[in-house]
């Protein structure tokens, strides 16, 4: 009852549902297929609030009937026929599948009947607006919200070109546009900007034609949401302001933000309006109605996070209390079916200082439980609702996080996102979805499709069938699937992706990606630098992938084995690199070593870099320069351009004008390891060379290496010939030919 009258008023006064979404994602992504379907809506053509329910049969006159009581119940249970009937389906980086299958779509004897465990399902992290979004084209939001579609997520983050917005409001205060945009961060730090950690940009100025151009792609992300029966989760005012609010509002109440992450001044400590200062309701009347004028009356959801790694001016209870009540108040004098949404990753990361009793006070101030809507954001490493009893009855979201600034080792927990869930079901009866919540959209594809299905199953599914028809539909199209495909898959399945070690809480990163030292290379946490599992299983099913091609070498034609092949050789070299530079560091720690032998060792570990770059260089998603043509082709004017892509190279190294979160959100890309990694190790190996043990230093040491990340930051690698030589990659060997001589070359590193 509670979740039904929760949806009943978060969706309340929408619009009328239609099949027209639907039938137009069949006419982009099956077109041949148009006539074979049919969709229905069962009763009447609203949401009437619960969990949705969908069947699957043929009917009498040869089609393939879909029914279901929303929308997303229909694109639900067109997948499931899909990936179990036709055995095919649509992918991150890769696309659409959908077309692979056969001519005739094969009839069902018996109809596929599925309902759903809890009535959303979420998507999207908010800083991966920031790490995987930010130069995202239409085409590639059509791919994403098809995806999603697909996979019944019903309750999307939409996210982006909000500053249009704001600067209509600033403008309204009396604010000029030079204050305004001065503010803002530019495209790959705008996350932060909007939860009050960073202020400005040190790479250029926010362009008002970056802002307008945002603006409309928002109305077409939203439009084409609400087409495919989601409800789109907006921004609203969230109390931070530019410098000048003091000018305009001079009697305001507003106080400077904590310091983030040891930022300079002039880039932090951004200026909080007090939710209990009048202004503030004014502005989010201001801001909902404007927001609405653009994209319609299509959400009540608000997310709005105030202290995302900021601490608040006081842990007075009261305060508390009252800065979320005046913030509950705002919005509902804005919107009276409001809903606000808030991650509950403040509860995580600034443990220490919400205890229990401060948050029950912050919480408190929304009266209404219904009006409120909590993330628990990384529910299957470190889950905050048991501690806070369920959000002390606010409706939450069950939420895999996975991942920390788009690390891309292959990492996961398929116990936790199986049994945890349903578990958490069975004993909170305020837990009303399940969501992603991933910093960035960097492989391990299988994992997240994982917790989307086990949306729709009561127990949790077992995964040993689950990789089995997962790989099938992963590898249609190019002949019959070898048995060595499934057999590989099975053992990253036990492994891999079997972590059940509490101290492993996220996907890994690789050594080749950090700065070099020669000590702290190996930790645990977010960024952990070492691995769960043992490397011979990675290699063993690498050797079975490698050698399916060879009974069937049309594999080497399909773009999901392309993609995999890179991927899981990406991480190969990682592991392998570990080996190696424990070698280094123990030679070079040896009274006696020789720099011969400390050389032969940095010229062994910087050609394997090399070879690594030649295999990441021959697929688009693993390579620098399809990134930084999406930033450079943002715009076409050559100023903006360059602004763009210093951001992109900024955000992937140093994080920060100086360094600050130095290899947060690094890549194994192709062109960046030949360009960037393999400078800083060879600068690293031969520093060791120079430098005796008792006289190393540390601080000298990353003087060089600064100098040099700057230099690259700022442009240095020239990118028109780091492009032309990852298509001269592509063009010439292939991922076939490059592997080929890579396993040669490095039996030692990928044998059994």
């Amino acid at each position: 009852m509670l979740v039904s009258l929760w949806l009943t008023a978060a969706l309340g006064g929408l619009s009328a549902l239609s099949t027209q979404g639907i039938e137009s994602l069949v006419r982009r992504r099956l077109p041949a297929h148009i006539d074979d379907f049919e969709f229905r809506l069962l009763g009447n053509e609203t949401s009437t609030g619960g969990n949705d329910v969908y069947s699957v049969s043929s009917s009498e006159d040869g089609k393939i009937l879909v029914e279901g009581n929303s929308l997303s119940a229909l694109s639900s249970g067109l997948h499931r026929y899909l990936t179990d009937a036709v055995h095919v389906d649509i992918w991150w980086f890769i696309g659409s599948r959908l077309d692979t299958g056969p001519e005739s779509l094969p009839a069902l004897d018996v109809p596929m009947d599925g309902s759903s465990v809890v009535p959303w399902r979420y998507h999207f992290n908010t800083v991966t607006f920031s790490y995987t979004i930010a130069f995202w084209t239409w085409e590639d939001w059509e791919l994403e919200l098809d995806w999603l579609a697909l996979r019944g997520v019903n309750l999307p983050l939409a996210w982006v070109g909000q500053e249009k917005i704001l600067v209509e409001v600033y403008r309204e205060l009396g604010m000029a546009d030079t204050e305004i945009l001065s503010f803002f961060s530019g495209p790959a730090y705008q996350s932060w900007n909007r939860f009050g950690n960073i202020q400005g940009s040190w790479n250029g100025e926010l362009p008002m034609e970056w802002i307008e151009n945002q603006s409309a792609l928002q109305k077409n992300i939203t439009r084409r949401m609400v087409e495919l029966g989601m409800t789109p989760v907006l921004p609203c005012f969230t109390g931070f302001v530019p410098p000048a609010t003091r000018r305009v509002l001079p009697n305001a109440m507003v106080v400077n933000g904590s310091n983030w992450e040891g930022f300079p001044v002039d880039y932090t400590n951004v200026t909080f309006l007090q939710p209990l200062d009048p202004a503030f309701s004014m502005i989010q009347k201001s801001f909902i109605s404007k927001q609405t004028d653009l994209y319609g009356n299509i959400t009540h959801i608000y997310t709005l996070d105030q202290y995302n790694e900021n601490n608040p001016e006081s842990g007075d209870l009261e305060y508390l209390r009252s800065v979320s009540y005046n913030t509950w108040q705002s919005l509902k004098a804005a919107d009276s079916d409001a809903v606000w949404m808030m991650q509950g990753w403040l509860f995580y990361d600034q443990f220490s200082f919400w205890t229990e009793e401060r948050i029950e006070a912050y919480l408190g101030g929304v009266e209404n439980d219904q009006d409120m809507l909590i993330i628990d954001l990384f529910s299957e490493s470190s889950p905050q609702w048991q501690r806070t009893n369920s959000y002390f009855g606010k409706p939450w979201l069950w939420c895999q996080l996975h991942g920390f600034g788009g690390n891309m080792g292959l990492y996961g927990q398929i116990e936790n996102v199986t049994i945890n869930p349903i578990e958490a079901l069975a004993n909170s009866s305020s837990l009303v979805g399940f969501g992603l919540t991933m910093e960035g959209q960097e492989g391990n594809e299988i994992m997240y499709d994982l917790l989307l299905d086990q949306a729709w199953s009561a127990s949790p599914i077992n995964t040993e069938s689950y990789f089995h028809n997962w790989v099938s539909r992963r590898y249609a199209g190019t002949g019959g699937i070898p048995p060595e495909v499934y057999k590989a898959w099975d053992i990253m399945r036990m492994t891999v992706y079997n972590n059940t070690k509490s101290s492993f809480v996220s996907a890994p990163k690789s050594i080749l990606e950090l700065s070099p030292n020669i000590s702290n290379m190996f930790h645990l946490g977010h960024h952990s630098t070492i691995i769960s599992y043992s490397p011979t299983n990675l290699t063993s099913a690498w050797n079975l992938l490698f050698n399916a091609s060879k009974s069937n070498p049309a594999l080497w034609d399909n773009p999901a084995y392309q993609y995999d092949m890179t991927d899981i050789t990406r991480q190969v070299f990682s592991n392998s690199f570990t080996e190696t530079y424990k070698s280094l560091i123990a030679t070079y720690s040896s009274p006696s070593h020789s720099n011969t032998t400390l050389s032969s060792i940095g010229a062994n570990f910087t050609s394997q870099l090399r070879t690594l770059d030649s295999v990441l260089s021959t697929n688009p998603a693993f390579s620098l320069s399809t990134y930084l043509s999406a930033a450079r082709t943002s715009s076409e004017n050559a100023t903006l351009q360059s602004f763009y892509v210093a951001d992109l190279r900024n955000q992937i190294t140093l994080w920060g004008p100086n360094g600050e979160i130095n290899d947060y959100a690094s890549k194994s890309w192709g062109g960046l390891v030949n360009s960037y990694y393999v400078p800083r190790w060879k600068t690293f190996v031969e520093y060791l060379i120079a430098v005796p043990l008792q006289r190393y230093n540390e601080t000298e040491l990353n003087g060089q290496l600064r100098r040099f990340e700057r230099g690259w930051v700022n442009g240095g690698g020239n990118e028109t010939a780091l492009h032309r030589a990852q298509v001269q990659v592509h063009v010439v060997a292939g991922l076939r030919n490059v592997l080929e001589e890579a396993a040669g070359r490095w039996s030692g590193v990928f044998g059994e």
